[in-house]
């Protein structure tokens, strides 16, 4: 062969050697770290010590069938659990947090133990951080504190009881309220806000959450839960802490903000959006990235003037999954997306989108045996009803649980003189009746008597001339269009038209008690819990209320109620009437 010719093949050989030589050292250096990272956030709020799958699930429209609907067995907090480790297994770079109301208005499971049950399983699962919601102060803030340090509690509600598995070492992950001070000092009860920083490619970034409750709390909480504390502005708070928090360096700001909105459609939308939380939002400084809410117990992911709003419904039946994309160098957030799951607790054949989370062992493990332990007298049946008995209203604004409760407060306190009896709605915590029916009825057990009503509020009877009676009942709008309206026992009614202004609404010939017209200068006795009489859900007038007495508790009440009027019935009884109902 001519020694030319072999000149072209010479030249490829050495061209194949040095490409080679140049993918081995690329090969062998490290890739340029990319200019952003993804920080996900695990969010849930108002879990309310549900350690227990909650007996409604969720519901949410039918896939196959839009104008019918699904209810999804969901939540549980060993399922809760193994959302947060599945979510945390897919990003390195995550942080687990709360929006409130974590404790208190609890099932049994929960409440016999001083809510110790909630916070245990709650560090298993790995919580970090969480605002305080108003239900964390229902028992005071010397109760909160020593459930955020450890230690046994002293006499709590009767037959409840602390460390009943050894020495109780508090919540391992903090409590934040950036808007409660402390009246004597003008200083935050909590921290206002924490710092979480993650270490990327050697650089750190981090993200600051501030907790805040909602301002109206003194309105929802007895009194003596929060002596001595001042509940200030949620966006004004929560605006004045940005320079110090971007004075450390940290650009990515989330507020876990105890207080929400409500919404149309399903868990993970947003249609007409409204309430509070949408003025807080619309007021907050541009540097608040992000705001995790809670309180109205919906489930939404909502853009609020283009920042992100989210919300994951109670009792753990759904989780928020929230990614941040920031800016390594300046730290700063450049997006923000979120998607909200349901807890799925079983497989359900209609969803197959939806498959049931794994739920965690450990914390499998420390549910079951609070449950064991409360079984005995949270399983008792204690009475039965036709049906399951709900604390859902309809149109006019009644319910059948609320029914039942105000009867049962009135036969209570019978002996004082009762004639009316008024309960709120807020009260009312769960139906009861959910479980198997049969032939002499669905069985009603003392656990779901304490889960409709776990607050062991004393009940108050007073005089109310029939002039505070009508200016208590028009009063019912007055802490917006989404209140509800109180529970009234029977014998009494009235009827109202949504299309007069508020304190309008109702004609005074329409309230009546047993077939007559209440008279403006007659008095009348009337009964509700000691939330109400001391001016709880603002209803201060009550607190004028004359010849005052307290009976027992509002469970007993209940309780008695079951043994004579069993089985119950599962509609209401139309003693509110709207005139404009749909």
């Amino acid at each position: 062969m001519n020694p030319s010719t072999l000149l072209p093949y010479r030249a490829g050989l050495v061209f194949t050697a040095f490409a080679t030589l140049l993918l081995a050292a690329c090969a062998s250096t490290p890739p340029a770290p990319t200019q952003t990272a993804t920080i996900k956030l695990i969010a849930f709020n108002d879990f309310h010590g549900n350690l227990a799958p909650p007996g409604r699930g969720l519901e949410v429209p039918d896939p196959a069938d839009a104008s019918a609907t699904l209810r999804l067995p969901t939540g549980g907090v060993a399922y809760l659990a193994g959302a947060v480790s599945e979510l945390r297994a897919q990003n390195p770079l995550n942080v687990v947090v709360a929006a409130g109301d974590l404790i208190s208005a609890s099932p049994p499971t929960a409440a016999l133990f001083r809510q110790e049950p909630s916070i245990e399983a709650l560090n298993a699962l790995g919580l970090e951080y969480s605002a305080v919601g108003n239900h964390e102060f229902d028992q005071g803030i010397d109760e909160l504190r020593r459930l955020q340090n450890g230690g046994c509690g002293g006499p709590g509600a009767p037959g409840t009881e602390s460390c009943v598995k050894g020495p109780f070492t508090g919540a391992r992950f903090r409590y934040l309220g950036a808007n409660v001070t402390e009246q004597a000092s003008d200083t935050p009860a909590f921290p206002p806000y924490l710092i979480k920083r993650f270490q990327v490619d050697g650089r750190s970034i981090g993200v600051a959450f501030i907790g805040e409750v909602l301002k109206g709390t003194p309105a929802m909480v007895t009194a003596s839960g929060i002596a001595g504390l001042e509940f200030h502005d949620e966006a004004d708070t929560a605006n004045a802490l940005v320079p110090e928090i971007r004075a450390q360096g940290v650009e990515a700001i989330v507020l876990l903000l105890h207080e929400g909105g409500y919404k149309q459609g399903g868990f993970d939308a947003c249609e007409g959006l409204s309430g509070p939380a949408v003025g807080i939002l619309q007021r907050l400084d541009p540097a608040i990235d992000v705001v995790i809410s809670g309180h109205t117990h919906q489930a939404y992911n909502c853009r609020v003037d283009g920042r992100l709003l989210t919300s994951a419904a109670s009792y753990g039946r759904v989780i928020s999954d929230i990614d941040l994309l920031v800016d390594r160098a300046s730290g700063e957030v450049i997006s923000a997306s979120a998607r909200n799951l349901p807890v799925i607790n079983q497989p359900v054949p209609e969803a197959p989108q939806w498959p049931a989370f794994t739920p965690d062992p450990v914390v499998t493990a420390i549910a079951a045996q609070y449950e064991a332990l409360a079984a005995p007298l949270a399983n008792r049946v204690v009475g039965r009803a036709d049906g399951m008995v709900s604390r859902q209203v309809n149109a006019h604004g009644e319910s059948a649980l609320g029914d039942v409760i105000a009867d049962a407060q009135l036969a209570a306190t019978r002996m004082q003189g009762a004639q009316i009896a008024l309960m709120n709605p807020g009260g009312i915590r769960a139906d009861l009746g959910y479980g198997p029916y049969s032939a002499q009825g669905t069985p009603i057990t003392w656990g779901e008597v304490f889960t409709a009503q776990p607050f062991g509020n004393n009940l108050v009877t007073m005089t109310l001339s029939g002039a505070q009676i009508h200016r208590l009942l028009e009063s019912q709008w007055n802490l917006g269009a989404e209140s509800a309206l109180l529970q009234v026992s029977a014998g009494f009614s009235y009827a109202w038209d949504g299309r007069r202004p508020i304190g309008q609404r109702i004609d005074a010939d329409s309230i009546s008690l047993d077939g007559n017209t209440i008279e403006p200068d007659q008095s009348y006795r009337v009964t509700v819990n000691n939330f109400l009489a001391g001016g709880g859900d603002g209803f201060e007038m009550l607190t004028a209320g004359a010849d005052v007495t307290v009976a027992g508790s509002d469970l007993d009440a209940m309780l008695d109620w079951l043994a004579t009027a069993s089985p119950l019935a599962a509609s209401s009884h139309g003693r509110i009437h709207r005139l404009d109902a749909p």
